[in-house]
C-alpha cells in the first residue's frame, strides 16, 4: 500500500507548517459542508470536520495516512467563521478588539490500512490589543480578513493586533504541529520513516 501522508486541506498555511516540520506529504483538498450542527460545541465541531475531511479525501485519493484539520475562532462561546463581506469583517474585528478569544483546531489522522482514526482539539488563548478604527480599516483594505476565521491571520497583517498568546502558536495559524507530530507517531506513521524532524 502507498504509505504517503496526505494533507486533506487546500490551506497553504497548513502545508507550510507541515513542510517546516519536515513532513513529507501531498495535498488534496476536501470538499465538505463546514456549517456547525445545531447545539454543536466548538470543540465537537472542529473534530467532526477534521474527521470528515480526512475521510472524504481518503475515499478518492491514494495513500495510507490522511490528516484533516479545521480551525475556528471562538468569542464568548460562539464560533466566528469567515466574514461574508467587509462589513462583517469590521464587526468581527471590532468585537475582538481589546479582548481575549480562543482559537480551536480539530486535528484528525486516519490510517486507511486498518481504518483507525485518532482526533483531538487544541485550544490557544489569544488576546488582542485595543484596535483603532484606522487599523481595522487599513487591514480590511488589504483583503486579508476575507477568507480567515475571525477575520484575521496572525501570520499576516494582523500580527501587531496580538498582545499575548497562551498555547500553541502554530494552532493560531491553523495546525497545532506539536500535537500533530505526536498523533502521527501514535498512529504508527513513525514505522514507515521519519515523520517530523
Amino acid at each position: 500500500m502507498n504509505q504517503k501522508i496526505i494533507l486533506a486541506s487546500a490551506s497553504p498555511r497548513r502545508a507550510e507548517l507541515m513542510a517546516l516540520a519536515g513532513i513529507e506529504f501531498d495535498v488534496a483538498a476536501a470538499d465538505i459542508c463546514e456549517d456547525p450542527l445545531s447545539g454543536e460545541l466548538p470543540e465537537e465541531h472542529v473534530i467532526r470536520l477534521a474527521c470528515e475531511k480526512a475521510r472524504a479525501v481518503a475515499d478518492r485519493v491514494p495513500g495510507r495516512f490522511f490528516v484533516g484539520s479545521d480551525t475556528v475562532v471562538v468569542l464568548d462561546g460562539r464560533i466566528m467563521g469567515k466574514p461574508a463581506d467587509e462589513q462583517e469583517a469590521r464587526r468581527m474585528l471590532t468585537l475582538l478588539s481589546g479582548r481575549s478569544h480562543d482559537v480551536i483546531s480539530g486535528v484528525a489522522v486516519l490510517d486507511r490500512q486498518n481504518s483507525r482514526m485518532i482526533s483531538r482539539a487544541v485550544t490557544t488563548r489569544v488576546n488582542f490589543k485595543q484596535l483603532a478604527e484606522k487599523e481595522i480599516s487599513d487591514y480590511i483594505a488589504t483583503g486579508c480578513p476575507m477568507d480567515k476565521a475571525g477575520a484575521y491571520a496572525i501570520q499576516g497583517g494582523a500580527i501587531h493586533f496580538v498582545r499575548t498568546i497562551h498555547g500553541s502558536y502554530s494552532n493560531v495559524i491553523g495546525l497545532p504541529m506539536t500535537e500533530l507530530c505526536e498523533m502521527l507517531e501514535q498512529i504508527k506513521v513513525g514505522e514507515v520513516g521519519n515523520v517530523c524532524r
